[in-house]
């Protein structure tokens, strides 16, 4: 149980690219995001389809050898706890100086490389993004970073997280703040099916993984 193999699809797989779960005191299956909970574990990819697909198939009993139960929500449960996660490790960051916000600080700090994501609010207008990619290619263009961005979350969840309002726009700079935020941000897309920017994030901080650190 301790080998990090998905019981969906018996393939082998790092840490950062699998969820572990394990049964709780009721018998009910628990995602471990932090691993770091008491007990038998096992391991699904770290993806919102595979999930649902061992909840359904009775993946988890199968895992445990014993009859767990399996909440109806589970996947929706995970998404919620990356959010949480990713908001929490958002706030921290700007607690630290490590975010923008607001169209203007974000095509600055994009033009100056000193952005290591962009976050767009759902609500945010398709010229308010076009305006920002255009600063983003533009800085490749010019021999600086590939920045992605994520629309991940709504006005209100960016805005609850910055102690903001209207928050449409924000950037993660450069820091251990910052880099803590990368990792929550990438699981969290990845889990929702991942998009072309997720790669290029993952590549950008691949040197810097060891000073990723959780912030909490």
């Amino acid at each position: 149980m301790n080998d990090r193999t998905c019981i969906v699809t018996r393939q082998n797989g790092d840490a950062d690219n699998l969820i572990r779960f394990v049964v709780g005191p009721d018998s009910a299956v628990v995602p471990d995001l932090k691993r770091n909970l008491p007990g038998r574990g096992c391991w699904v990819t770290a993806d919102r389809i595979h999930v649902d697909k061992a909840a359904a198939k009775g993946a988890f009993a199968r895992a445990f050898k014993r009859q767990v139960v399996v909440p109806d929500d589970l996947g929706a449960l995970v998404d919620q706890l990356l959010v949480r996660a990713a908001l929490g490790n958002l706030g921290l960051a700007r607690k630290a100086g490590m975010v923008a916000m607001g169209a203007a600080k974000v095509d600055g700090a994009v033009r100056s490389g000193k952005a290591l994501f962009v976050l767009h609010a759902h609500e945010a207008s398709d010229d308010g993004v076009r305006k920002i990619t255009q600063a983003r290619r533009a800085t490749v263009y010019a021999g600086g970073p590939a920045i992605p961005f994520y629309k991940l979350f709504s006005e209100a969840e960016l805005g609850l997280a910055l102690g903001g309002t209207n928050v449409i726009h924000a950037a993660g700079l450069a820091g251990d703040a910052g880099k803590a935020v990368v990792k929550r941000m990438v699981a969290l897309d990845r889990y929702r099916g991942g998009s072309p920017d997720d790669l290029a994030m993952i590549a950008a901080v691949a040197e810097d993984d060891e000073a990723a650190e959780d912030m909490e």
